[in-house]
């Protein structure tokens, strides 16, 4: 006998499985080189050709031996072959609750010997008789005569008939099956040879260029569907491993994704850069160019959406089976043009190249219904209600694979696109509508094509919960559907599936699954209730009550008519549970109530979300004090028990590892060991060199080389030379009014002053700055984008006044985004995040400077109240009013604050014109002046200029200043990405790592 390989369900299996196809899973039989494992069963084909009278089975024959195995039972199958007849037999297991441990086949001829050795769900042997005749009567009548007809599924690609004569004989079939073995029983090398070629197949056979002759953007091209293939194999291993293990799995929904570059990231987290570097540089390409032809997946805006990409990262890294569910925009946040000195916004086209880290599943659809009539209808005796929609859409997956670091564990980030139903465009093409059926076309697309369009406009507010509702009832049919593929019993739900509402954008999904469970399961009310609300937990990440998302009675009614009404059945059980628990405190019960009555009705998503998750967390401890204190005040009272503090974390592959790898490699170097790129605590080790001159010189030249990067960058871009020696103090983040970039400018215009004031022998004392703002303002909001304008205005002021010189330049770096963030972070000496205490949530953007030893000049705020406790006051520039002090100040006003008379100066100066645009800055000026200012910017004047200085003194001692930088890296573990992971796994989820071997 010969041992060859029997790939899955008669078919290769990674040329078969798709991550949403239910297939019986068994246990890889190890028969590769080092560190490769296969994915085929054993099989023992016979050598000859002419089976005895012995081995011919007439009729099939089921034998049972429970002697052979520990934990198994085997069943031994004797009977004809024919096409099909494994997956008939296989998917009885399945239907049976049974699980296949392991399989081998002999061939003889026409004939086979197939032997399954099959446990229980518990993993046991059957030993029950009456169990073990049902099954071989299950498998007998499922296997039948040699005339029975198999239906493996529906057709939809059409119908292949086989010519006589094919594969007619044995050593054809054990021909083929070696031939297939011999060619994917191997994983992709990735040895720099091994790549070159891959690339240079790529380049010939996807991009379809000559690979005597192509430029760097097609070899990135090529790179990337290189690097893709390796992922895709993880990825594959990683999707059959959880379902064979079936854990419970978390599906995290977010409409925002801030995902950047993945070129980059997916290398490093393969750990195969020096190889791909060294396969370039033989090619006579350098990996670093061809990195910057790949465009940002802006697909969000802000912290959130960053967050939501960083948790992705390290729910791959940790191994924990998880699914990522977003919309796959068309057009990203826009892309940011200055044009003198205005923020003018351009669609950001970032499709248009093609994502070459993106598969098409175009077999994974769904109908996504809109507006229509909810009628009544009775079966079996009981009414139940139904949906009539008024437009359908379709929701096609689009899958991004997200590499985990040190692990073979790859997961999954769905995102779906918007089509028009197939159904309306037959009809329209078949009456000759065929301008009816373009612009179903396009208003169907359109669901999926603007980030954050302008809702303010009926038309904008219902495109926005379009996309809301459009991802959550995609995402869920799509989660149902594989809960299904393993589970008939829905009480099993809560079991198997945990989902996470990033913020309230998907809280659409809670009414949703009730609707599915009632209307379509035909659960009863209260079950289909106490399944809902085991199985959804909630983030918030708002500060202010009134900015809590509230959805328009009427537009829901129009849009989900079937939606509002359950809603309404939700609030009418929570109106009744409240007031048996707290009497008729009619304020009380308005203030909680899911609906909000007034002049436009509304439903408050956030009460709606609590009141229906088992868990509800802010995302720092500050901002989880002030959602019990104040915001969700009334629920905290209510169930204290569900209110947890999960600070936001980000990951140190892409913010140290990708974006900073000369300080990744010192590092390493210091601590003896990479483990620090999953372990991320071990950072706490550099705080014992923290004082060694020979880490100061090193740390001080990594430093220099990220501030030349950045110089370059700057130089690139606006044209300003700028000097290594003086310190780089950075603010970028989106513009707003509460993160006081205008705090920050006013700062600036104070520091020109004194300067321009000064004796020149004066000067030489003053301590170099290059400050850099960046940041995008929203189209439609207008103060933001005046801020902007005044931060040109004083940079052309300042950069072209020979008094100043090298003391003092101002750069505003244009369409601020990941990449950008990548490049500036390193290079910063010195970071701002100043806004007004008590309106930051968490604010990850200070946790991205202190792991690269970035100094923080900060108020207390979000999470920089906790990064204190790491690093202490010592190593941080802290300013500004404490959060209990804001309300005092706003509320008395100048009676009790006497603003400085350099901020004064400084808003007079705006106001007088010293900058130009006189007219224009009016209305800035106004919010900063008496009781209008609301973020109390001159109340922190003071202090902030206080801070300021000392950042100046500590600078000019550049031992200190560098210790102080050490011990910013070293107290940075707590901000990782994995600790909020961690925590969410264990006390929210309730999720185990399933790690994919090796």
């Amino acid at each position: 006998m010969s041992a060859l390989s029997l790939p899955i369900l008669g078919v290769p299996v990674r040329s078969s499985l798709s991550l949403s196809s239910p297939t019986i899973l068994f246990p890889p039989f190890s028969v590769r080189a080092k560190n490769l494992s296969s994915r085929f069963f054993i099989c023992q084909a016979s050598n000859g050709t002419n089976p005895t009278s012995e081995t011919v089975f007439a009729v099939p024959t089921i034998s049972v031996d429970n002697s052979e195995e520990d934990e198994s039972t085997s069943f031994v199958i004797r009977a004809r072959n024919r096409i099909g007849l494994l997956q008939v037999i296989t998917r009885v297991f399945k239907v049976l609750g049974l699980r296949i441990d392991k399989a081998t086949v002999e061939f003889e001829g026409d004939y086979f010997t197939k032997t399954f050795f099959v446990s229980d769900s518990h993993g046991n042997k059957i030993e029950n008789l009456e169990s073990i005749d049902r099954i071989k009567k299950a498998l007998m009548d499922a296997i039948g005569g040699d005339d029975l007809t198999i239906s493996t599924g529906p057709a939809t690609r059409g119908i292949v008939v086989k010519k006589p004569g094919l594969l007619s004989s044995s050593l054809d079939r054990t021909a083929k099956a070696e031939r297939m073995f011999e060619l994917m029983d191997g994983f992709l090398k990735n040895d720099p040879v091994s790549l070159q070629k891959d690339i240079l197949d790529h380049v010939e056979y996807t991009v379809a260029r000559s690979r005597f002759s192509f430029d760097d953007f097609e070899a990135y091209q090529a790179l990337s569907h290189c690097i893709r293939d390796r992922l895709i194999e993880r990825w594959h291993d990683t999707q059959i491993h959880f379902k064979r293990k079936d854990p419970k799995r978390v599906y995290f929904l977010s409409l925002e994704y801030l995902m950047g570059r993945s070129l980059s990231n997916s290398i490093i987290n393969l750990g195969i850069r020096d190889q791909c570097a060294d396969a370039l540089s033989q090619l006579g390409f350098e990996f670093e160019v061809l990195a910057e032809q790949e465009g940002d997946a802006a697909l969000g805006n802000g912290g959130l959406a960053r967050l939501s990409a960083c948790q992705m990262d390290s729910l791959a890294t940790m191994d924990f089976p998880a699914w990522g569910y977003g919309l796959r925009y068309q057009y990203g946040l826009f892309r940011q043009v200055i044009l003198d000195g205005f923020q003018h916004e351009q669609p950001d086209y970032w499709l248009n190249f093609g994502n070459p880290w993106e598969i098409e599943r175009v077999h994974v659809t769904y109908p996504v219904k809109f507006y229509g009539t909810v009628e009544e209808d009775i079966s079996n005796g009981e009414k139940y209600k139904v949906w009539i929609p008024g437009e359908m859409v379709e929701a096609v997956a689009y899958d991004n694979p997200i590499p985990g670091y040190g692990t073979r564990n790859t997961i999954t980030l769905r995102l779906w696109a918007a089509k028009p139903s197939n159904q309306h465009d037959m009809e329209a093409y078949n009456t000759g509508d065929y301008i009816d059926a373009v612009v179903t076309r396009q208003r169907a697309e359109t669901i999926s094509s603007i980030l954050y369009p302008d809702d303010r406009s009926h038309q904008g507010k219902e495109l926005r919960l379009k996309q809301q509702y459009f991802f959550v009832s995609a995402s869920l049919q799509d989660i149902i559907r594989r809960f299904k593929d393993g589970h008939k019993d829905l009480n099993q739900f809560p079991d198997k599936v945990a989902l996470q509402l990033n913020d309230t954008h998907p809280a659409l999904a809670i009414p949703e699954v009730m609707r599915i469970l009632v209307d379509e399961e035909r659960l009863g009310w209260n079950e289909a209730f106490d399944i809902t609300c085991k199985i959804f937990s909630f983030t918030t990440h708002t500060v202010l009550a009134e900015a809590l998302e509230k959805i328009p009675v009427d537009l829901l009614e129009s849009l989900l008519p079937r939606h509002l009404q359950i809603i309404y059945d939700i609030n009418s059980y929570f109106m009744e549970e409240l007031k048996r628990r707290i009497g008729l405190d009619y304020n009380r019960l308005s203030r909680m109530s899911i609906v909000e009555e007034g002049a436009v009705k509304s439903i408050r998503m956030a009460n709606l979300s609590i009141f229906c998750s088992h868990t509800v967390n802010g995302v720092s401890r500050l901002h989880s004090e002030l959602l019990q204190t104040r915001v969700f005040k009334d629920f905290y009272e209510m169930w204290p028990e569900k209110f947890q503090c999960k600070t936001n974390g980000v990951t140190q592959r892409r913010w140290i590892v990708v974006s900073n790898p000369s300080l990744c490699a010192l590092i390493s170097k210091w601590l003896g060991t990479e483990s620090w790129i999953r372990d991320i605590d071990l950072l706490m080790g550099l705080r014992e060199y923290a004082a060694d001159i020979s880490l100061h010189q090193e740390w001080q030249m990594v430093r220099k080389i990220n501030k030349m990067r950045l110089a370059e960058y700057i130089e690139a871009t606006s044209g300003l030379k700028v000097s290594l020696d003086a310190m780089f103090d950075v603010q970028i983040k989106r513009i707003h009014e509460y993160k006081r970039q205008l705090l920050n400018i006013i700062g600036i215009i104070h520091r020109y002053d004194c300067i321009k004031n000064m004796a020149k022998d004066d000067r030489k004392k003053v301590v170099p700055r290059i400050c850099i703002i960046g940041g995008k303002a929203a189209p439609g909001y207008e103060m933001a984008k005046k801020i902007i304008k005044l931060c040109h205005a004083v940079a052309e002021k300042i950069n072209n006044d020979s008094d100043i010189g090298d003391l003092l330049k101002l750069v505003f770096i244009p369409d601020y985004n990941v990449s950008v963030a990548e490049m500036i972070i390193p290079g910063a000496d010195l970071s701002q995040h100043i806004s007004t205490a008590g309106h930051e949530a968490s604010g990850t953007g200070c946790m991205k400077f202190l792991m690269n030893g970035c100094l923080l000049l900060a108020t207390a705020d979000g999470s920089t109240v906790e990064i204190i406790e790491e690093i202490g006051e010592d190593n941080m520039f802290l300013f500004g009013a404490k959060v209990h002090e804001v309300a005092t100040l706003r509320e008395k006003g100048s009676t009790i604050v006497k603003v400085p008379l350099q901020f004064a100066r400084v808003v007079r100066m705006v106001r007088d014109g010293y900058f130009g645009f006189q007219d224009y800055f009016q209305s800035l000026c106004d919010t900063v002046e008496g009781s209008d200012d609301y973020y109390l910017l001159g109340a922190d004047f003071e202090s902030y200029l206080e801070a300021q200085a000392a950042a100046d003194k500590a600078f000019v001692d550049q031992k200190k200043w560098t210790q102080m930088s050490i011990l910013s890296t070293a107290g940075s573990g707590r901000f990782s990405s994995d600790r909020t992971i961690q925590d969410y796994a264990e006390q929210t989820w309730g999720i185990e790592p399933c790690r994919c071997p090796l």
